[in-house]
């Protein structure tokens, strides 16, 4: 019986990290189109058109990457209230994201530039992931792994 619930509380979080995860991605990729292209023309290489594949497939990457750090970051975490590790572990998820970005332009023709933003914002989306996480948990809706009785 507790390992059902245990199961179930780490897909409670692994919802809520794909949740946080893509609705990040929609107001970063909005504040790109809108905001940041105009402006710095240099950037609207990066920025999908809303509602074309690359959009949905960054869209669903992002979402499925928000669930994998939910999971994680609920195991990771557990009673500790060690802010290095909660830190680590947004770090961790965001770099390994930002710095495929990066390698992808890196090769590219293009200049770094855009890529070395997508990287800050992929740190900045794992952030918010943690924030609704670390929220859930406090308000009661999630426990961390180990403090489900039997």
């Amino acid at each position: 019986m507790k390992l059902m619930a245990e199961r179930i509380e780490s897909l409670k979080a692994g919802l809520i990290g794909a949740f946080s995860l893509g609705l990040a991605f929609l107001i970063t990729i909005l504040v790109n189109i809108l905001v940041l292209s105009k402006y710095f023309p240099t950037l609207a290489v990066v920025a999908p058109e809303l509602g074309d594949l690359h959009f949905w497939l960054n869209g669903l990457i992002a979402g499925f990457s928000g669930l994998l750090f939910g999971v994680t970051y609920r195991y990771i975490i557990r009673s500790d209230q060690n802010s290095h590790l909660q830190a680590g572990a947004v770090w961790a998820f965001g770099l390994v994201r930002g710095l495929s970005q990066i390698e992808t332009g890196w090769h590219g023709e293009v200049a770094i530039a855009p890529y070395l933003i997508l990287a800050g914002e992929s740190v900045f989306c794992f952030a918010l992931g943690a924030i609704s996480l670390n929220t859930a948990i406090s308000q009661g809706w999630l426990k961390p792994f180990g403090l489900i009785s039997e």
